[in-house]
């Protein structure tokens, strides 16, 4: 809904001497979290991935027979790729202009248009400077910057694919859902494959809420979807020599994290929850008391003016967990938008640890069954069967020790004097134990009353104080 700022400014322009394009009010975007700076003088490369997009090769055996042999990107660098951009939000607090970076690229697409790529979507575009001199593109020059060394270090997966991760991590590492996403997407290759400018969605259009709905319809999406993407605003900051919008630096923001500055729409601008619908809810009746370092565009008013669009804002801000939810899946449902998959139907980077917990506890079932380390009555001398049971303590699914070893069993009395004849094996055990500790054998008979000679010997040790005492 406007330009926001994360780390725009973590990386300076190679040629500070660049004339600063000028960027219009109208060109902020409006419901994409955005961040803007001066875009002049870094030239990436706007090559293809090295990978080939479609490989194929003859298989053995089958003269003629034609098989695919690699995806558009390679499961394995982009795992390696996701630890990188998580180390890399750590240092650059780059989270809002990572999720803009993936929003920008998809959100072009055109359902009328069924060509690709000119129907645009998540195709790595936006790398060319063709598509990055757009207007509501400004300043995503610096996320380019800060992803690049990833991209040079993977050079297995597309630019599609890492703008799309970079976007779904941030999320994430903010506090945010679990983004159900897909990989696999195809790059175009040139830069006279980008789309044409405008489609993008505007911060102040003279009807915010007809506004929204043109450009979010365009791409196949619906109100909830709509209303859901702009509780990503939960994030970042805008500036107003970069998008028109916004104050110079506020009591949030004139300290950072990042470089100081700009105007943010919540408090704690990189935690992602629902806070942007609560702030959104008080002000519906109190705008004139409203805290006046937080940014409201036209575009933030409209979900609680439109009818169709307050439904959802409502229900947002009394319910984080049905946010989140609509929030994960609209996220998902934006990254995929005109997108060309190879393998057609994509695949996923966890799709192997759902399985992960069923194999370990299939690992612990055989656990409790320790029998050899039962019969430790016929070892007393030996320290091993200790050894045995705890290790058989700490893997058995009954204990609650959480890993620790257990703690010896307190003694009481009733449990081994209700009238049984033989008495039990742990009062046994603690009998050997003491026998042993002055030279004594377990397997010689008592010769009296145990418990009785214990309470004459107390009551011996009664008497004789009380005739000292007296």
């Amino acid at each position: 809904m406007a330009e926001r700022l994360a780390a725009s400014s973590l990386l300076p322009a190679s040629s500070p001497s660049a004339p600063r394009p000028r960027v219009s009010a109208s060109a902020a975007a409006a419901s994409f979290p955005c961040c803007s700076t001066r875009a002049g003088g870094l030239r990436l490369r706007s090559r293809p991935s090295r990978l080939p997009q479609q490989k194929a090769v003859r298989s053995s055996g089958r003269a003629g027979r034609v098989v695919r042999c690699t995806a558009a990107s390679d499961a394995a660098q982009l795992k390696s790729a996701r630890e990188d951009i998580r180390e890399l939000l750590k240092t650059t607090y780059s989270h809002p202009i990572m999720v803009r970076l993936g929003w920008h690229d998809s959100g072009t697409y055109d359902k009328n248009i069924e060509e690709w790529p000119q129907r645009g979507g998540a195709d790595g575009s936006l790398r060319f400077d063709a598509e990055l001199k757009h207007g509501a593109n400004a300043g995503l020059i610096n996320a380019l910057k800060l992803i690049q060394p990833i991209k040079d270090k993977y050079p297995g997966i597309t630019y599609a694919d890492l703008f799309q991760l970079a976007s779904a991590t941030a999320i994430e590492e903010a506090g945010g859902p679990k983004i159900p996403m897909k990989y696999g997407r195809v790059d175009i290759t040139e830069a006279e494959q980008c789309p044409p400018e405008g489609r993008l969605p505007d911060a102040g259009p003279r009807i915010p809420s007809e506004h929204l709905r043109e450009v979010f319809y365009r791409m196949g999406l619906d109100d909830k979807d709509i209303v859901a993407l702009s509780g990503a605003h939960t994030l970042g900051r805008s500036r107003p020599d970069r998008s028109g919008w916004g104050k110079p630096e506020t009591k949030y923001t004139k300290d950072g994290p990042g470089e100081p500055g700009g105007q943010s729409w919540t408090v704690e601008w990189l935690k992602f929850d629902n806070s942007y619908f609560k702030l959104l809810t008080m002000l519906q009746d109190i705008k004139e008391k409203r805290d006046q370092d937080l940014l409201v565009l036209p575009t933030d008013a409209a979900l609680f003016e439109d009818s169709s669009f307050k439904v959802y804002a409502e229900k947002y801000a009394e319910d984080q967990e049905a946010f989140f939810k609509d929030y994960a899946e609209a996220h998902a449902k934006l990254s995929d938008l005109g997108a060309k998959f190879d393998p057609p139907e994509g695949f996923s980077l966890d799709e192997d640890k759902d399985a992960e917990p069923a194999i370990e506890e299939k690992a612990a079932d055989p656990a409790p069954a320790p029998a050899a380390a039962a019969p430790a009555e016929e070892k007393e001398a030996e320290p091993t069967p200790v050894l045995a049971t705890v290790g058989a303590a700490a893997a058995s699914p009954a204990d609650d020790n959480n890993g620790a070893a257990p703690q010896p069993e307190p003694f009481v009395a009733a449990k081994y004097s209700y009238g049984k004849k033989e008495l039990s094996d742990t009062m046994k055990q603690k009998i050997r134990a003491e026998y042993e500790a002055v030279g004594g054998s377990p397997d010689k008979p008592l010769q009296s009353n145990y418990f009785l000679n214990i309470m004459l010997l107390i009551g011996g040790l009664a008497f004789l104080t009380s005739l000292l005492g007296s």
